[in-house]
């Protein structure tokens, strides 16, 4: 890599790190965020200073150790304890107040990328596009190009954290070595004196000799440390990604932990969770070896940095130049010098892993410019019907599921959406409900609906939660929670309304279909969108939930419109779209046609 090329990455890093940071210090909480900034920056200034004092101690106190000096040397060694107190409480209240910043700064990031991701439905817009993206041989190529972020939960927990604590500890440490560069840089070369040597006859002196040594020795081993370490960035990003992968996978199987069992499927789980943690290991012996070569030379860099000053200043001591106190404060000063030119050195590991949390981060920022903003060719509106024209629905991978699509549907109607499996009826529920995001077309709806999907969502907690989601349960009274239990064919759960539970797994999957019908049974919505909400129950109360929905509707002066694939639940509606397969060279796969059902009469079923 040129210098040119390093100073490019080494430009774009600090742009995309400048537009993460930036946000936070221009928000509501920026005050803080620059008084404690600026707090950090004094107490770092405040620690150098202690530093210079301390090396300028060490040249009084050395040589009073050389001249026997009792009184000398009690005198700095009072001196000392002062130094050494000073220095002790502004190192604490450096660590307490970058501790502090961290803390709010993250806060507050977390709380910001929270609010972004469930806002519009992120969350689901992105989970769409990262099965896609995962399918396009690039993604797998380059990794840390990804603009669909993998894994947001892990973004927002863990790479934040990492990111604000990172940030301010390379920042601040690079500021340090900077003011201490500057501090010492001056006393060293004070210190060193000139080195002259003959080249043809012509004597050449260089004034400030272990100044010179020491700008090449660390020149020369920052740029070792970075031909040797390239490759972190790159491995700490795939380790990352790797394990937010196997742990995404363990949280899926205790997820579904009595589907697997039932099926008899741990071995075959066991097996996948071995390969995704045999990938881990591997990229992480991978990024351990390099590791393992930088601290070779590191810490040979930094244990020949120990003695270098002393065997470039030896002859000028052993010729009687210089004191011992003066050869003390040489190696003192010339150590502060190295350190904070060798702080790329040091850092460097940190550095990959900060570069590569930034990328994921920035990725992340970047999904929502390219993912979550809705498509303009695509309205929702609100209306007091359906009335769905010219919609067009795709699948993530671009082709086209349904074309030009016109229905309409009026309130008191009840519609049975029909056709084969993979037709695009659920896909239909969820463009008219807003949340489908590849679609074109207008849709509008009423705004009192509520959907029952195929699998509904039950938070953990207590059972009244559970019921009212996603409105507080205070919203309603226990009687009318108990009302829609008993409603839904759920008396079993009446005296459970303050039981915390995993109700998601608690519950069998027709359980889990009634509470969900009690949600609806609760809320008394005026439409009602139900995909198979009753597929798996008996007869009996398929009959009596629908009864009981047909009247809500009737009474609320809605509509239902279901998906089902029982020829019974045929009986409770009056009209049906049916979804069928169209000619091969159709602008889609499935067309729709509308038909009016007879009473009692059982509609065409496809597929």
């Amino acid at each position: 890599m040129t210098i040119r090329a390093t100073l490019h990455s080494a430009k774009r890093q600090t742009a995309k790190v400048w537009a993460l940071a930036l946000p936070y210090f221009q928000s509501d909480d920026k005050w803080k965020a620059r008084g404690m900034l600026a707090a950090i920056v004094a107490l770092n200034l405040g620690s150098v200073f202690m530093l210079v004092q301390i090396n300028d101690w060490n040249r009084l106190f050395y040589d009073a150790l050389q001249n026997k000096d009792a009184a000398v040397f009690w005198t700095q060694l009072g001196r000392f304890t002062y130094l050494a107190f000073a220095f002790i409480i502004i190192a604490v209240y450096r660590f307490y107040v970058t501790q502090l910043l961290e803390m709010r700064w993250r806060a507050w990031m977390t709380t910001h990328y929270l609010d972004r991701w469930m806002a519009n439905q992120a969350f689901y817009r992105m989970e769409l596009a990262r099965f896609t993206a995962s399918k396009q041989p690039e993604a797998a190529a380059q990794p840390e190009q990804q603009v669909t972020p993998d894994n947001p939960d892990q973004r927002i927990q863990e790479d934040i954290n990492q990111f604000t604590a990172m940030t301010v500890s390379l920042s601040m440490g690079l500021l340090n070595a900077l003011v201490t560069l500057i501090s010492f840089v001056g006393i060293l070369w004070g210190l060193s004196g000139n080195f002259a040597f003959e080249v043809a006859g012509s004597t050449i002196d260089i004034p400030g000799f272990m100044v010179w040594a020491a700008v090449l020795y660390c020149a020369l081993g920052s740029y070792i440390s970075h031909l040797i370490g390239r490759p972190l960035s790159r491995l700490n990003f795939r380790q990352q990604q790797l394990e937010a992968d196997f742990r995404h996978h363990l949280v899926r199987v205790r997820e579904y932990s009595e589907s697997i069992a039932l099926d008899r499927g741990e071995a075959v789980e066991n097996a996948h969770l071995k390969v995704r943690f045999s990938d881990a290991l591997a990229n992480y012996f991978r990024l351990l070896k390099t590791q393992k070569n930088l601290t070779w030379f590191t810490v040979g860099f930094g244990q020949a940095a120990v003695v270098f000053p002393f065997v470039v200043a030896a002859p000028r001591y052993f010729s009687g130049a210089i004191q011992l106190g003066q050869l003390m404060q040489i190696s003192s000063a010339f150590g502060r010098v190295q350190d904070s030119l060798s702080w790329f050195v040091d850092n460097y590991a940190n550095l990959a892993s900060w570069q590569a949390t930034t990328n994921r981060l920035t990725s992340f920022e970047e999904s929502f410019k390219a993912i979550v903003l809705k498509d303009q060719s695509f309205s929702a509106t609100k209306s007091i019907a359906i009335d769905v024209q010219d919609l067009t629905l795709s699948l993530p991978d671009g082709s086209v599921l349904l074309s030009q699509l016109n229905v309409q549907a009026q309130a008191g109607d009840r519609i049975l959406l029909q056709g084969p499996s993979g037709s695009g009826k659920s896909t239909l529920f969820r463009a008219i409900a807003g949340i489908w995001p590849f679609a074109r077309g207008r849709v509008a709806r009423p705004l009192q609906a509520m959907f029952i999907p195929q699998r509904p969502y039950f938070p953990d907690g207590p059972l009244r939660d559970a019921l009212a989601y996603p409105q507080p349960a205070s919203t309603y009274s226990d009687d009318q929670l108990r009302s829609a239990l008993n409603d839904a064919l759920l008396p079993q759960l009446i005296e459970r309304l303050d039981e915390p539970d995993a109700w998601g797994q608690k519950l069998s999957g027709g359980e889990q279909q009634r509470l969900a019908i009690a949600r609806v049974l609760l809320k008394k919505p005026s439409w009602v969108f139900a995909d198979e909400a009753t597929s798996a129950l008996d007869p009996a109360a398929e009959e009596t939930l629908y009864q009981r929905l047909v009247a809500m509707t009737q009474k609320t002066q809605g509509a239902l419109i279901s998906i089902a694939h029982r020829p019974s639940v045929a009986a409770f509606h009056d009209k049906t779209w049916l979804l069928q397969r169209l000619p091969e060279g159709s602008a889609g796969r499935y067309g729709v046609t509308q038909q009016t059902l007879s009473a009692g009469a059982a509609p065409v079923v496809s597929g």
